[in-house]
């Protein structure tokens, strides 16, 4: 039985190594356990490199391989990895959530409410709590959305609009960008404002530039999504004595300290011990892990039967119910789980964790989830 994970690597933008470094890790596991109903799990990665021709090349290797799922993977690019799996009838299951097209395709079936669930419930969160909001994301298709997403959330709390700062997806230096937000961040005296870094991997750089100038302003709130913030970065940026302390994060799952990622961390230490690429507090790691759960699942189900894309889409469109150990909720995509939001009709989990960060430790801030769906079904399209 093979499956293929995708995620760019080794690019001068945002990368994912963890994902398929941990997609193997788990086939090892699985494959020394007895495999997944007695069959081998053969786990094909691919680099999309960050690009539409290289996704379009991934989704063709997955067709061309007879795969029966793409799982726990990352791109940006779904208008062009889509299109090859929709033709050949292979699941996508457990993508990142970047793209409004894995919220749309019926062969999509995410695990978590993607980046549309985390700047919502940040939002929510912020509106309440800061006075200007300056955003700074990725100047790309999918960093387009991020405002709006934001918005929805503010909104809901009654607060003004976020203020749009942009960032090439590529940049090595954000000295612009965090003298533009820290402006516009304290532009009314009478509240403290909030910069929200969400430029994944340069956020570190745009952190670097934001505490090295943000001497000659008032103190200014930070906050984050998780992916563009986690505990590595805290450690490396200082700890409790670093930019991050005091900043309030959204994830779609508990904080990486939770019990209830032990079994994710046994597979770790038993497979991929020494292999520095795999972080378990890293979101996109965590959401390989939960795909794999969500495929294990399936393929259980069919018993003795047939396991292809045909009979796991199946599995998954009659009701099968996945149960992840509390780190979502349980996960099924019927019509009647699908939720009302009229731009993402494929979202399932519209759940987030809030977090803190407190003596450089991120922490729950809240217990438990909170569901952001009706935020999101409040939110307009331009």
């Amino acid at each position: 039985m093979t499956v293929m994970t995708w995620a760019p690597e080794k690019t001068s933008a945002t990368n994912k190594p963890g994902m398929p470094a941990m997609a193997r890790a788990y086939a090892r596991y699985v494959n020394a356990h007895g495999g997944l109903g007695g069959r081998k799990l053969n786990v094909l990665t691919c680099n999309d490199h960050n690009d539409y021709v290289g996704a379009a090349k991934c989704a063709r290797t997955a067709v061309k391989e007879n795969v029966v799922a793409v799982v726990g993977s990352y791109s940006q690019y779904a208008s062009s990895f889509l299109s090859p799996l929709e033709s050949a009838g292979i699941p996508y299951i457990g993508g990142y959530g970047l793209t409004d097209d894995e919220f749309k395709s019926v062969l999509s079936y995410p695990v978590n409410g993607g980046q549309p669930a985390l700047l919502a419930g940040l939002g929510e969160e912020l509106g309440g709590k800061c006075g200007p909001v300056a955003l700074v994301r990725p100047d790309t298709i999918a960093g387009d959305q991020l405002p709006l997403l934001l918005d929805s959330g503010l909104k809901a709390g009654g607060h003004d609009p976020v203020v749009d700062v942009r960032a090439a997806e590529d940049a090595t230096a954000l000295d612009v960008q965090a003298q533009e937000a820290l402006q516009k961040a304290t532009a009314n005296p009478q509240k403290k404002g909030c910069v929200v870094p969400s430029l994944d991997e340069r956020t570190g750089t745009f952190m670097d530039s934001f505490r090295r100038l943000s001497d000659g302003y008032p103190a200014v709130g930070t906050a984050s999504v998780l992916g563009s913030v986690d505990q590595s970065a805290i450690d490396a940026s200082g700890g409790k004595s670093g930019p991050y302390e005091g900043a309030y994060v959204t994830s779609w799952y508990p904080e990486a300290s939770d019990a209830r990622w032990d079994p994710m961390k046994k597979v770790i230490r038993e497979q991929a011990f020494g292999d520095n690429r795999i972080d378990p507090a890293d979101a996109g790691v965590q959401t390989t892990w939960i795909a794999y759960t969500v495929l294990t699942k399936a393929v259980e189900s069919l018993g003795n039967g047939e396991v292809t894309a045909r009979t796991i889409r199946a599995a998954l469109d009659n009701g099968l119910q996945v149960d992840t150990g509390g780190l979502t909720p349980s996960l099924r995509w019927r019509f009647q789980d699908l939720t009302a939001v009229v731009d993402f009709p494929r979202l399932i989990n519209s759940d987030v964790t809030f977090q803190v960060v407190r003596d450089g430790q991120l922490v729950g801030a809240r217990k438990g989830f909170v569901n952001v769906s009706k935020t999101l079904e409040n939110a307009t399209s331009e």
